[in-house]
């Protein structure tokens, strides 16, 4: 049984997308599938295959995990949602500037950093029940930077 349902992975395949900065069309050339056919996705209509999951994982700097588990076995929690004001602010020239900072100093791909941070970033927002503004935000990464510092 898949823990993702249709209308799940289209807001999942969404939010990763917009969190890049990418269009669908982008997205589309480099997972070698049609611009309707993601769209109709991100939509929640479609069957997608396995190997179109993995291609659009591979695209947007991901990989894409499948397990089988027992009827009985719990879930695994899925990530949390970002928020809209996240995702406004991950397409902020601050955002792309510390996690490319970051990815520089750590020697890693930027597009994982991207995806580290934000998911860290979701987590904490977790912790207060108001949405967060941009200010928020701002706080949020000044303290991902700071503990990401050697």
């Amino acid at each position: 049984m898949c823990s993702v349902e249709t209308g799940e992975l289209g807001k999942l395949l969404r939010t990763r997308r917009a969190a890049a900065g990418r269009t669908i069309a982008s997205v589309a050339a480099d997972a070698g599938l049609s611009v309707p056919y993601i769209a109709n996705l991100e939509n929640g209509r479609g069957n997608p295959t396995l190997s179109a999951l993995a291609n659009l994982a591979t695209a947007l700097g991901a990989r894409l995990v499948v397990e089988l588990t027992d009827d009985d076995a719990p879930a695994r929690r899925e990530p949390d949602t970002p928020p809209d004001s996240l995702i406004q602010f991950v397409r902020s020239a601050r955002f792309s500037a510390e996690a490319t900072r970051l990815a520089k100093a750590t020697r890693s791909p930027q597009s994982a950093v991207r995806d580290r941070l934000m998911h860290a970033m979701i987590a904490m927002a977790s912790l207060t029940p108001r949405p967060l503004s941009e200010l928020d935000w701002h706080r949020v990464i000044d303290t991902a930077i700071l503990i990401a510092r050697d």
